[in-house]
């Protein structure tokens, strides 16, 4: 029997929707809801400008859990970046080096402090941001790098380190989707000057929404608190005890509700890191049978939570295109994704270099002297990830099983068994 895609049917899709949200958090939402204080933040200095109990005991475990001296929590790990570039001052005339490959709020935090966003490639191995590449993109006007943590693991931060001490740059890490997750012993999101962690709901942990950002620095973590929660009114408060910041703040604070799931969720973080490295560390042992498969290796230093699985297929080497590949395995019941992201300088917003209707600032200003590229080719190992090398898989995740796992490869096993017949097809439906 061939498969489905060849008889022109589909199987049921198989996926399984991971779900970590039991009696613990339902109890403490509970809780919340019986006390009647869903939020307990004011806008003005005092005791409420750091918000309620249980907003405060989500920011001490993140403190004792990652070893830092801050940690301030936010309504998502998007509002998060956006504090962390402000809390560096960065804004007008300056350049954060940052992946294309990655989701758009990480250059948007950016662009939303009126600072430009400068893409670096990203490296094939690890789909991070690539250290040569970064090194390439510094002019005078770079003041941060904005690594991103992608799929669960580490940037290389060795080189990155090194690169931003001999340029006297600080360093952002996204960690959305590495909480957790460690380089060389150290925790990722604690490397830098600052990291930001997500609770998004499909994230290793979550609570609905909200976010953290980590430092061990005192000044990064005022500011932090003062774009959370309306800083310029705070600062007039504050202003005759000459605790004066430039910095204008809005409402990005986290309720108890959400809290309250966080924390109970942060308590299972180590059993569900557990669990996803098992299945990952099989499902890797499985696809390294496949010559025309690069499967998924973290440098053995580095220990990932793997939010999702990416793996690369050689076309050239089984002779059929990705999309086919996707195409089969989706008619089988395991769909899988292509390519991730597009580029962000790819999308409209850096093509026609404009986010507001009626001016292109901050991409054409007094305050840059030259102009930062966006076209076509800038990054290409990143293009080609997007393009048709890459493929991302949850089929490691649970509920699923290493059973789930054994079927996903025995498609993937008939598809290899199968080439010729989907050369043809290619053939057939390539017009």
């Amino acid at each position: 029997m061939s498969i489905a895609l060849l008889e022109g049917k589909q199987n049921p899709i198989r996926e399984k929707a991971p779900h970590s949200i039991g009696k613990e958090e339902k109890a403490a939402v509970l809780a919340v809801m019986e006390d009647g204080e869903l939020s307990h933040f004011l806008g003005r200095s005092g005791e409420m400008f750091l918000g309620g109990k249980r907003v405060k005991e989500l920011e001490r475990q993140v403190r004792e859990y990652f070893g830092v001296a801050h940690a301030v929590s936010f309504n998502s790990g998007s509002t998060a970046l956006q504090a962390a570039v402000a809390a560096l001052g960065i804004g007008p005339g300056d350049e954060v080096i940052t992946s294309p490959f990655t989701m758009s709020a990480t250059a948007s935090a950016i662009l939303l402090n009126n600072a430009l966003p400068v893409f670096a490639d990203i490296s094939p191995d690890t789909y991070c941001i690539d250290p040569v590449s970064i090194e390439k993109n510094i002019t005078p006007r770079t003041k941060a790098i904005l690594a991103v943590n992608l799929f669960g693991a580490s940037a290389d931060y060795e080189k990155i380190k090194d690169i931003a001490q001999r340029h006297k740059l600080k360093i952002i890490e996204d960690n959305a989707q590495s909480i957790g997750a460690a380089y060389q012993g150290r925790y990722t999101g604690t490397i830098g000057d600052i990291g930001v962690c997500s609770f998004n709901f499909h994230k290793i942990i979550h609570s609905g929404e909200g976010g953290i950002l980590v430092t061990n620095n005192d000044r990064y973590a005022f500011r932090a608190q003062l774009v959370r929660n309306h800083g310029e009114v705070v600062i007039d408060d504050l202003i005759a005890q000459g605790a004066y910041e430039p910095v204008v703040g809005s409402n990005y604070r986290l309720s108890e509700l959400h809290a309250a799931i966080a924390i109970e969720q942060f308590k299972k973080l180590e059993r569900i890191i557990h669990e996803r490295r098992q299945a990952a560390e099989y499902l890797t042992h499985c696809l390294k049978k496949f010559s025309w498969i690069v499967p998924y290796e973290l440098e053995h230093d580095n220990a990932g939570v793997y939010y999702v699985y990416p793996f690369r297929i050689l076309s050239g080497e089984i002779g059929i295109q990705r999309k086919t590949l996707a195409r089969a395995m989706e008619a089988e019941g395991f769909p899988v994704g292509e390519g991730y992201q597009k580029p962000l300088y790819l999308l409209p917003l850096y093509q026609r270099e404009k986010m507001f209707l009626n001016s292109q600032y901050p991409f054409m200003s007094l305050d840059y002297g030259h102009g930062v590229k966006y076209s076509k080719g800038l990054c290409p190992v990143a293009e080609s990830m997007y393009e048709k090398d890459l493929v991302i898989t949850t089929i490691f995740q649970p509920p699923n099983t290493l059973s789930d796992i054994d079927e996903f490869i025995s498609v993937i096993k008939k598809i290899e068994e199968y080439r010729e017949e989907l050369r043809e097809y290619e053939k057939k439906t390539a017009h």
